[in-house]
C-alpha cells in the first residue's frame, strides 16, 4: 500500500515540510472525542513502508482498523516471500523422478545404438519420459 489509501481515509491532512511526511486527525482511540489538531505522523518510506506515530499514544492497529485498514498493509508485499511458492513434492522425490526417467531415455537410446528392435511400447515410452521431465522443468520454473 502507499500512503495515499491511508490518507485519503484521514481528516485535516497536511503535507509536512520533511518529503514522504503528513500530519492528519488522528482516528484512534485515545481522540474518541475528535482530534482538533493533526495529531497524527504518517511517514512513507523510500521502501514502501508507511510508519505512524499518534502523540496521544494511539497504536498503528488502533488507527488502520478505525478506518477500515489492516496492520500488514502498511508494510510492501515482501519480495522474497511472494516469490516463494509451496509445492506439493519434495526436491529429492523429483530427483528421483527425473533420474529414473533418464535412465529410460538412456536404456531406449543404447538400444536403437545398438540397432536392437524396440517396441511400440517402448518407443512411446520415451515420449512419456520427455513429457516428465518437461513437467518437472515447468514445476521449477514456474512456467
Amino acid at each position: 500500500m502507499t500512503a495515499d489509501l491511508l490518507l485519503s481515509r484521514l481528516q485535516r491532512v497536511t503535507k509536512s515540510k520533511t518529503p514522504g511526511t503528513w500530519r492528519a486527525s488522528c482516528p484512534g482511540p485515545m481522540h474518541a472525542n475528535g482530534d482538533r489538531h493533526p495529531g497524527l505522523l504518517i511517514t512513507e518510506k523510500s521502501d514502501g513502508r508507511v510508519l505512524l506515530f499518534c502523540y496521544a499514544g494511539c497504536g498503528a492497529a488502533e488507527i488502520v482498523g478505525a478506518v477500515g485498514l489492516e496492520l500488514h498493509e502498511l508494510f510492501p508485499p515482501d519480495p522474497l516471500y511472494a516469490q516463494r511458492e509451496r509445492r506439493p513434492f519434495l526436491p529429492f522425490d523429483v530427483f528421483d523422478i527425473a533420474r529414473r526417467e533418464i535412465g529410460i531415455v538412456a536404456i531406449l537410446a543404447a538400444d536403437l545404438h545398438r540397432n536392437k528392435v524396440v517396441s511400440e511400447g517402448d518407443y512411446e515410452r520415451v515420449f512419456t519420459a520427455v513429457e516428465r521431465l518437461n513437467a518437472i522443468g515447468e514445476a521449477a520454473y514456474g512456467r
